[in-house]
């Protein structure tokens, strides 16, 4: 878990204090995580510039970029394209490998469409 260092106003410490002490939340690192997790949850657009910003900065993969943004990867890949990002081919590491390994064990197909029942056992 990642650690940060912030500045906010005395009035949001107390209010956070304040909602420690009633039991709103068991500490401020609490408060603020829930904090953040409900503005990305509220604030889609932020949530998908966000995961655009660090994927085009070669930050994430777009596995990662996707859950992030809370899209499907193909979903995600459009999204870049929209925003005029380069797809980056391939995989990046061995998480990527194992992430991209679990989605395609996920990947549904309908055989009765294809008109190749046979040569496709399930």
């Amino acid at each position: 878990m990642a650690r940060i260092t912030g500045s906010y106003p005395d009035d949001l410490d107390l209010l956070i204090e304040g909602a420690v002490e009633a039991g709103v939340f068991g500490g401020k690192s609490d408060a603020l995580r829930e904090f953040v997790r409900e503005y990305f949850e509220d604030h889609e657009n932020e949530r998908i510039a966000a995961a655009v910003a660090l994927y085009e900065r070669e930050r994430i993969t777009l596995g990662d970029a996707a859950r992030l943004a809370a899209v499907d990867r193909w979903t995600m890949r459009d999204i870049l394209r929209e925003h005029g990002v380069e797809l980056r081919l391939g995989l990046a590491d061995e998480d990527d490998v194992a992430y991209e390994a679990a989605a395609a064990n996920e990947l549904e197909f309908d055989d009765e469409e294809s008109g190749d029942d046979a040569s496709h056992p399930k």
